[in-house]
């Protein structure tokens, strides 16, 4: 376990991602960025196996933290504002990568795709065994998951990665929350809640055909 676990809260995490919907379903993406930086330091917690995945969604955030302190913050107070915004006014590159190699859309794709294994990922503990390997739980999510978007030399480093992890209950007490029990029982709180968000964030690119952006 690497030093500056006790920086991690699932509690935190919970309380960003029950912000994120409001009650036009609509996500919200300031506590959305708040719950992805807890879930980074979640992944910073357990040392550098994670490290490819913490960085990336680490500079993604940044993006989008810089488009909401810019003078179009307005226009990225959710993601149905952002997409509507950057869609009027021609700002994402739909075919390939040219002008907007960093359109909100395109950074908030990757930040979601993300969100999916580490959703998948955190529900393979919750309902898993005292005995269940993490490296498996770890390569089936991320294999049905972000691997589809990794070159071949990324998904390779994961897998050997992957092979390294601490036990269940190691994860389970990075939570920070109590007992393995006590964490568990958070997790069927927060999941539920990400899942929405994911879920929301999901209809809305297949609606404007924005999930295979380049």
């Amino acid at each position: 376990m690497a030093a500056g676990a006790e920086t991690f809260s699932l509690r935190d995490v919970l309380v960003a991602f029950t912000a994120c919907v409001s009650e036009q379903r609509e996500v919200r993406v300031d506590p959305y960025l708040a719950g992805w930086r807890g879930l980074v330091r979640f992944l910073n917690c357990l040392g550098t196996i994670f490290s490819f995945i913490s960085k990336d969604a680490v500079t993604k955030i940044e993006i989008i933290e810089n488009y909401r302190n810019s003078d179009q913050r307005e226009k990225y107070l959710t993601v149905q504002s952002m997409v509507e915004y950057e869609l009027a006014n021609d700002l994402v590159d739909l075919q390939k990568r040219s002008k907007h190699p960093d359109s909100g859309c395109r950074t908030f794709l990757r930040l979601h795709r993300a969100l999916h294994w580490l959703q998948m990922f955190l529900e393979g503990l919750r309902t898993g065994k005292d005995n269940s390997r993490t490296s498996v739980i770890c390569s089936e999510t991320y294999n049905a998951s972000l691997a589809n978007y990794h070159p071949w030399i990324i998904r390779k480093a994961a897998g050997v990665a992957f092979c390294a992890l601490p036990t269940r209950n190691t994860f389970l007490e990075t939570m920070n929350v109590g007992t393995t029990e006590e964490a568990v029982a958070m997790l069927g709180e927060a999941l539920p809640y990400i899942c929405e968000v994911y879920q929301i964030t999901e209809e809305l690119y297949a609606q404007h055909k924005l999930l295979d952006l380049p």
